[in-house]
């Protein structure tokens, strides 16, 4: 019955001398016989289920008895109070003076309820936690595609480009490794503790190196050590007293991109004193070995990594006022390429340069014709800046695997994402112009790419 039953009455009992439950059963259905009439006939609502067993418990301390008695009910409430207030009207069960007093009338309904809303919320809360919104399901499959590219080089962790890239950036452990392919850096490698291993030491000598460590003593001496049995270019650390691990992609990229050449820290106390002191000495402006440094030194990076020496090439200052009358607006460089972030140390000392067959008062026409007027094309450029040919933004891939010409300049009123920019590459595509900068995950170094706003 107390499985279905809607309420249940709760009567604490105190009787004058020693009583058992039988007695407490026999007073209950005595004396409340007649009482209610027939319809509230405690026997015959027990025989039609209405009303379920009676149970008590019961206990005798000092010649006199405690205990409580629980009537389980499938009445109304109504029928339910009554039969209640009848319990009351015991005056002695046994030989014994006795009362009975009702504590509580439960509404099992009610609490099951509770336990409705409880459960449901913890549900809910299971489910939101587990779910993949709309939004979150390319960048989702994008990070666990790149977790699952992790593999080894010699028996350590590495990323897939470790054994054919030109640079390679050295970490601590392999949760740095799985950390940075989530970010799109694939020419990472862990030495797994303060131990370089030898692979680590002969790769060093081939490669451009840089050493990314955690802030902390433990980096610093790997660092001290891989520099005594290997080749270190570059150093980059993360914040004191913090891992590459637990760096957001923000961060790890910055870190990156503010490495500075390991000659400038090897006699310093710590990398990271080493850093502050190449910040504070170029005061925003000046260069470091040549790695410009301040707030430029990442715009700087990435055009040298995007741009190709030219011996004719015009001053540093006319070539920013030519880009400017050729763009209406400030340039902006490319992001640097995720899977080689350590770059060419030459590269980092080229500045920005532009190729001398662009006429700016001809780019900007087209500019103007394709970007700013929203026109939603992409025309592609000889080198003489005439039209090779035209069509919508849409099919640029297309457009441009199969232009007949060579185009040397791309006009897109559109993002350059990475496909436009891997066709760019293979057709020898020297400046790609567009609204926007997509989201890259390998940058050619021959292609350089300008955003209009």
């Amino acid at each position: 019955m107390h499985d279905t039953a809607k309420y249940l009455i709760h009567a604490d009992i105190t009787a004058a001398g020693v009583v058992e439950r039988s007695d407490v059963v026999g007073a209950v259905f005595g004396q409340t016989e007649g009482l209610l009439g027939e319809e509230l006939d405690l026997r015959d609502l027990q025989d039609s289920k209405k009303v379920g067993r009676i149970d008590v418990e019961i206990r005798s301390e000092s010649g006199q008895s405690f205990g409580q008695i629980t009537v389980a009910s499938g009445l109304d409430k109504v029928e339910t109070a009554i039969l209640a207030a009848a319990l009351e009207t015991i005056e002695q069960i046994g030989p014994c003076r006795a009362e009975i007093a009702v504590s509580d009338i439960e509404d099992v309904r009610s609490a099951k309820r509770r336990e409705v809303v409880d459960r449901a919320t913890e549900l809910l809360a299971a489910f939101e936690e587990q779910s993949v919104q709309t939004e979150d399901i390319v960048e989702t499959v994008r990070q666990r595609a790149r977790v699952e590219d992790i593999t080894e080089y010699e028996g350590l962790p590495a990323g897939p480009r470790v054994a054919d890239s030109d640079a390679i950036v050295v970490v601590e452990g392999r949760s740095d490794v799985l950390q940075l392919l989530k970010y799109g850096v694939k020419n990472a490698i862990a030495v797994e503790g303060t131990d370089v291993p030898e692979a680590v030491a002969e790769l060093t000598n081939e490669r451009t190196v840089t050493a990314f460590l955690d802030g902390d003593r433990g980096g610093d001496l790997i660092l001290k050590e891989l520099a005594q049995v290997g080749q270190v270019d570059y150093v980059a650390v993360a914040p004191r007293g913090h891992s590459v691990e637990d760096l957001s992609r923000g961060e790890a990229m910055k870190a990156l991109r503010d490495k500075v050449p390991y000659d400038t820290v090897a006699d310093a106390d710590s990398p990271e004193a080493a850093l502050e002191a190449v910040a504070t000495s170029a005061d925003g402006a000046g260069t470091v070995d040549g790695s410009q440094t301040g707030a430029d030194e990442t715009v700087a990076e990435s055009a040298a990594a995007v741009s190709r020496p030219d011996p004719v090439s015009p001053s540093p200052d006319e070539r920013v006022a030519a880009e400017a009358a050729a763009t209406g607006g400030q340039e902006t460089a490319a992001t640097p390429n995720e899977d080689d972030p350590v770059g060419d140390e030459d590269a980092t000392e080229e500045e920005t340069s532009t190729d001398e067959t662009v006429d700016p008062a001809g780019l900007s026409d087209h500019v103007d014709a394709v970007i700013r007027s929203e026109s939603g094309t992409v025309r592609l450029l000889d080198e003489d800046l005439t039209v090779l040919a035209e069509g919508d933004a849409d099919d640029v891939v297309s457009l441009v695997e199969s232009c007949d010409g060579v185009p040397r300049t791309i006009v897109l009123d559109d993002i350059c994402s990475q496909k436009v920019l891997d066709v760019a590459a293979q057709r020898g595509v020297d400046v790609v112009v567009a609204t926007g900068d997509g989201e890259y995950v390998k940058q050619p170094t021959s292609v350089q790419v300008r955003t209009v706003g």
